[in-house]
């Protein structure tokens, strides 16, 4: 046996004895750094959906990597999206779909994409909003900062804290003050630090999630009688099924902040959230770029899901449609992307398996979705597989290059020509003429439907249940 094999054996046997379960060989790996933004849609200025809103930083990257314009969520809701994107699988195969559920009976945790990386000798380093609550620490990981930020109070300006269950409105803190500054600043610093091993940092920030509540210099940046608000017809649900306006809940949000008659604050609102998180993901960027390691860190920037603001009628997330089912999605991997843009529409089963095809790392068998690589080589290079996002035991929309088709458990349909109808206005499911393309989209309809796990707090830990009870004891 040479000496090198030799000495190498003898450290794993020395390892193993002191039940040191980290490969040796991560070592030249490249680092990973993952930014999850928490109910962001498509308004950012280089997907060109809102011409008002302002985020120069989360630009500034798509020009440096690759951009998805056609990108989707597997689930419109952050509990399933997340416990999805972070375990390879589909809600359909987990039972995870809506915020209530815990994901951990459907998801071992040995599962999870940090545990996979922390298993292959990385460092792996969680801070903020990963999984569904700050102390919800799924999986392994080296160290967990679940964020911290001084008490928020509303602005003298601010009229109240919103309309009904949306919440918004100017605070009287600093950025300083903000949570996912401090989630920021650790994020900085983990990155900064010098080691061995390489790099697993993912980085969650909370904000834009409600309350749409920023210091008031981002909703100044944004005057009141300038806000457009978005497209919205008021007969749009009239060819909706009844399963569709049941997701909708025309009655509820929209027909509050209709009747309150302040849908512009509220838009105004999330273009400040939108900003001020922008500001934070350009403060991660600055450091990296100034990092020794900006040259062998690959960076993948998502949302967990789109938000509605009354297109349809609807607003959050909870939906099926484009706005809460569409996505910011940005991959920057070193000596691969150099800027471009890909239309091809993907969904995020993708994240872990590009992942793993980046760094080097074996791909579990669990894993559902497809590698995105040959994408960020060419984003040009033909791509069969569609996009699927699942809302709800048994209710998924496909969505392809042209076409969304949505059915729901109670057989109700929906289908939407996306290039003559982007704004998804004219439901064509009812139309003869396109039986068969309902029948060619409905064979990409997820074949596994397991029943929904039972409730129980979305899979947050003890520290995040802490922090829902000192929040609901502060102004919002």
């Amino acid at each position: 046996m040479k000496p090198r094999s030799l000495h190498r054996l003898l450290l794993l046997c020395a390892l193993a004895l002191c039940g040191v379960t980290h490969p040796v060989g991560a070592a030249g790996k490249p680092n990973v750094l993952v930014i999850a933004i928490d109910d962001l849609n498509h308004w950012v200025g280089h997907l060109g959906r809102n011409p008002q809103t302002s985020t120069p930083n989360i630009d500034r990257l798509a020009k440096m990597g690759v951009t998805f314009t056609k990108a989707y969520c597997t689930a419109p809701a952050c509990n399933p999206s997340r416990a999805s994107l972070m375990s390879g699988q589909r809600p359909s195969t987990t039972g995870c779909y809506l915020n209530s559920q815990n994901w951990r009976p459907g998801i071992t945790e040995d599962k999870l994409l940090n545990s996979h990386f922390f298993r292959s000798g990385y460092q792996v380093f969680g801070a903020g909003k990963i999984y569904h609550g700050a102390g919800d620490r799924g999986g392994d990981w080296t160290d967990y900062f679940p964020g911290t930020g001084g008490p928020l109070k509303l602005h003298p300006s601010a009229n109240d804290d919103g309309v009904g269950g949306i919440k918004f409105g100017p605070l009287a803190n600093t950025d300083e003050e903000m949570p996912d500054y401090g989630v920021v600043s650790y994020c900085i610093e983990k990155m900064a630090g010098a080691s061995d091993q390489p790099f697993f940092i993912a980085c969650g920030l909370v904000k834009p999630h409600m309350p749409f509540s920023v210091p008031k210099k981002w909703f100044d940046l944004f005057p009141l009688d300038s806000i457009q608000l978005p497209p919205h017809r008021t007969d749009d649900l009239d060819d909706v099924p009844p399963a569709g306006v049941k997701m909708a809940k025309p009655e509820g949000d929209h027909a509050a902040i209709v009747n309150s008659g302040r849908w512009k604050e509220a838009v105004q609102a999330y273009l400040a959230t939108i900003a001020f998180c922008d500001s934070q993901v350009g403060r991660l960027l600055d450091a990296w770029e100034k990092s020794p390691q900006r040259d062998n860190t690959i960076i993948c920037l998502w949302s967990d899901h789109g938000w509605s603001l009354g297109e349809k009628s609807h607003w959050r997330k909870f939906a099926l449609w484009e706005e809460p089912t569409r996505t910011v999605f940005i991959w920057k991997a070193p000596g691969m992307t150099s800027g471009g843009v890909c239309d091809r529409p993907v969904d995020y089963s993708s994240v872990y398996p590009t992942l793993c095809a980046l760094t080097g790392l074996p791909q579990p068998g669990h894993l559902e979705g497809h590698d995105l690589s040959p994408l960020l080589k060419d984003p040009k290079a033909t791509r069969e597989v569609p996009a699927i996002t699942t809302h709800g035991f048994q209710n998924h929309t496909v969505r392809t290059q042209d076409w969304r088709y949505i059915r729901y458990a109670n057989g109700d349909e929906e289908l939407y020509d996306e290039t003559a109808d982007p704004l998804e206005y004219t439901n064509l499911a009812g139309k003869p003429e396109h039986a068969a393309r309902k029948a060619e989209l409905a064979k990409w309809l997820p074949k596994t439907n397991t029943p929904d796990l039972p409730s129980g707090g979305g899979g947050e830990g003890d520290e995040s249940k802490k922090a829902k009870r000192k929040a609901k004891k502060e102004p919002q």
